[in-house]
C-alpha cells in the first residue's frame, strides 16, 4: 500500500516486430492499453506515451511508421517521465520502453514488471 497516487508510464512493444503493420501496432497498443485498468483501478493514473504522440504526429500528418515518427515517439515518453511517478515495463522487445526503463532508472522512478507489483493507493490513510 501506499498514500501516494501515482502517475505510471506503461511502456512495451509498440512499433517493434511490426515491420510497420498497422494491425500489428493496433495489437500493441491494444496490449499496452489492457493493462491501463488495473493500474487505475490500484488506485493510480496511467500514461501511455502513444496516447500523447499520436495525434501529434497526426497533427504534423505524419503517422507511426513516419521519418518524423522517431522525432515524436520516443521524445514524448522522455518528456512524460518527467512527471511520472513509475514505470510499468510489460513484456517484449522494444528498443523504446527500455529507453524508458534507463530514464526512469536514471531519475531514481520504480520500474515495475507486473501490475501486481504496484503498491495500491491506500485510500483509508489518505488525506
Amino acid at each position: 500500500m501506499t498514500d501516494k497516487r501515482m502517475l505510471i508510464l506503461i511502456a512495451g512493444p509498440y512499433r517493434s516486430g511490426t515491420d510497420g503493420d498497422p494491425r500489428a501496432m493496433a495489437v500493441n497498443l491494444a496490449r499496452l492499453e489492457a493493462a491501463a485498468w488495473p493500474v487505475f483501478a490500484a488506485g493510480h493514473l496511467p500514461v501511455i506515451g502513444e496516447w500523447i504522440a499520436l495525434p501529434v504526429l497526426r497533427s504534423a500528418g505524419a503517422g507511426p511508421t513516419d521519418a518524423l515518427a522517431d522525432q515524436v515517439l520516443y521524445p514524448t515518453a522522455h518528456r512524460l517521465l518527467a512527471r511520472c511517478d513509475a514505470v510499468l515495463r510489460l513484456p517484449g522487445e522494444s528498443v523504446g520502453a527500455d529507453q524508458d526503463v534507463a530514464l526512469a532508472r536514471r531519475r531514481g522512478l520504480p520500474v515495475y514488471h507486473d501490475v501486481a507489483q504496484i503498491p495500491a493507493f491506500d485510500r483509508q490513510g489518505a488525506a
